[in-house]
């Protein structure tokens, strides 16, 4: 293990060596990087369920090193998670390099070798990328070459091996040894785009854009051995998956248009109960937007398009996706809006989405004396099956098969809600949301078989003291429809575990521009827990230094980012986190 460790630390010192080293040969060469620490100092809790602890400290501390020039760039992340932070605990515990990458471009040429991220369109069939937040690091270890022809016209061509957390055979950036190495398994593809109005000056003038786009992404898998429901026999599982994408996005004026449409061979998997049947998905998009006004219509459906460089990954991981389904349910950022998340579902779903803002003049009778602002937002997503308990019959079939508009299956989630954004005075705003929200347990992996039915009231105020100084407030009142109301089941029944009945939160900010701030928050489960969930803080900025010092509770629930979720446990205690930026 001190072998490996220090093999490690050789290999990153000499990377940043030679990135000062080259600093010195002119000012056409620069670094830069990021310095990121998160340390917890846990406390057990039992009311709030965080566990025991065998280590004093934890942190997830991450190093990143880019040297930049004309026509060569290198750069690699160093990750020590040997104690990490509660949640990442069972996979991502270790510590290495498991980002490193050398970048020659010259003209209309680049070629990338190591790792790398990138997306191929909307993220269909492809789709690399890292959300530490989420747990989330996908990138691909191989070479990618970019080739601009001609004017209007990109193509990429890419290959390599994924990552997997930290059980890769045969990658040096190895801080820990596991004894059940994954297999080998590579992703290969290409895609290209055409800006079509580089090729015509009247459409330029005409402020008309339009860009065309195809994508190939193929998977190699090695075989293994997964049962057939016959005794003594076995699934032959492809050893390639292939995965087409097309699409189209035209821009006139004020108005945008995109459609995308995406097809993927049988990939029989964990998540999809090891079925052969082909995957699609298909999106359509509509837009209108000006000064003071905008408006945006969406749908998409998507069938079986599970897409992993390793087929029998438990299906609630978020590691090895090769591709990325766009989610259409609103992203919230105030925290009671959030308790109830939506994850996308990659075994099938019919999703919609609306939204509409308009900004009332100054000096109207809606828009007073500084204006207003009104955004209305719905989204609805549903189910493309109807209910299928026994999903153990589906293995080593074609599936269930299903009408193109089948959505039989019933809601996951829906989200409706009103923001109202008004300045009250010269150093007041006022902000003030409703949202009514209809939740699927199932949808996150829960056994639940009642919705829950949420209604959020959301009012933030911020008050300018002065030019420096400012003060910050939310209330916010989550009441929740109770599985006993709705079933008509009686009063002794327990509670569901996914609703956990009505939520109360408030916060009190203080900002000192430009380098300090200060909070106080508490959320409360009213009825069903009683549990208190506070936090204090303070935030110190100073150039490209920014330290945050807490102190508090976290409750247990999930995270989401763009539909991919990650369950969080609860945890106590204090808390450190540093950034750094150069």
């Amino acid at each position: 293990m001190k072998i490996t460790r220090y093999i490690v630390l050789l290999q990153f010192s000499l990377i940043t060596s030679f990135a000062w080293s080259q600093i010195q040969l002119g000012d056409k060469v620069s670094l830069s990087g990021s310095l990121q620490a998160d340390v917890l100092f846990p406390q057990e809790d039992e009311a709030i369920g965080t566990g025991t602890y065998d280590d004093w400290g934890l942190t997830n501390t991450y190093l990143d090193l880019n040297l930049l020039s004309k026509y060569v760039s290198a750069g690699a992340r160093l990750e020590y998670l040997d104690h990490p932070l509660p949640g990442f605990e069972k996979d991502f515990a270790g510590w290495g390099v498991p980002y490193i990458y050398v970048t020659g471009k010259y003209k209309g040429v680049e070629l990338t070798v190591g790792d790398f991220y990138d997306q191929f369109g909307n993220g269909f069939i492809y789709r690399t990328y890292e959300e530490r937040s989420l747990g989330v690091d996908n990138s691909l270890r191989g070479a990618r070459l970019v080739v601009r022809p001609f004017k209007g016209i990109n193509i990429k061509m890419l290959g390599g091996k994924q990552r997997y957390y930290w059980q890769n055979k045969g990658y040096l950036w190895q801080g820990r040894y596991w004894n059940n190495p994954r297999r080998d398994s590579y992703v290969f593809g290409a895609d290209a785009e055409l800006n079509v109005e580089q090729w015509f000056k009247r459409m330029q003038e005409s402020n008309t854009y339009l860009t065309l786009g195809v994508s190939y992404v193929g998977r190699q898998e090695d075989d293994e051995i997964v049962e057939a429901p016959v005794p003594n026999k076995r699934l032959n599982l492809p050893d390639v998956v292939n995965a087409y994408d097309f699409r189209a996005q035209l821009q006139k004026g004020n108005y945008n248009f995109m459609v995308d449409y995406a097809i993927k061979g049988c990939d029989p998997s964990s998540d999809n109960y090891y079925i052969y049947k082909n995957g699609s998905a298909v999106m359509v998009s509509g837009s209108y937007s000006k000064r003071g006004m905008s408006a945006l219509i969406q749908a998409k459906r998507s069938d079986n398009m599970s897409y992993r460089s390793n087929r029998t990954i438990n299906g609630v991981s978020t590691a090895s996706f090769i591709n990325n389904m766009p989610v259409f349910s609103y992203q919230h950022t105030y925290n009671l809006a959030t308790i109830y998340p939506y994850s996308t579902q990659t075994a099938g779903e019919w999703a919609f989405q609306g939204e509409f803002s308009y900004n009332f003049k100054r000096k109207t009778a809606l828009g007073g004396k500084y204006g207003t602002n009104i955004k209305l937002n719905f989204s609805h997503i549903r189910s493309i099956y109807g209910q299928f308990d026994n999903v153990a019959q589906l293995k080593g079939t074609n599936g269930k098969e299903a009408n193109f508009f089948d959505m039989s299956g019933g809601v996951y989630y829906q989200d409706a809600h009103i923001a109202i954004e008004k300045k009250l005075s010269k150093v007041f705003k006022l902000n003030v949301m409703y949202i009514n929200q209809l939740y699927n347990p199932k949808a996150n992996g829960h056994i639940d078989e009642d919705l829950v039915q949420s209604n959020i009231f959301v009012a933030e105020g911020k008050y300018q003291i002065n030019k420096k100084i400012s003060l910050r407030a939310e209330l916010q009142y989550l009441l929740a429809s109770d599985y006993r109301t709705l079933n008509g089941a009686p009063e002794t029944a327990p509670l569901e575990r996914s609703n956990q009945g009505d939520w109360m939160f408030g916060l009190i900010e203080l900002a000192i521009a430009p380098s300090f701030m200060f909070s106080v928050s508490d959320m409360y489960n009213v009825g069903a827990t009683n549990n208190h969930y506070y936090n204090v803080s303070g935030v110190f900025t100073h150039k490209s230094h920014r330290l945050q010092v807490g102190y508090g509770k976290t409750r247990k629930g999930y995270t989401c980012t763009g539909g991919v979720c990650r369950e969080v446990p609860a945890s106590k205690g204090a808390t450190v986190s540093y950034t750094y930026n150069f």
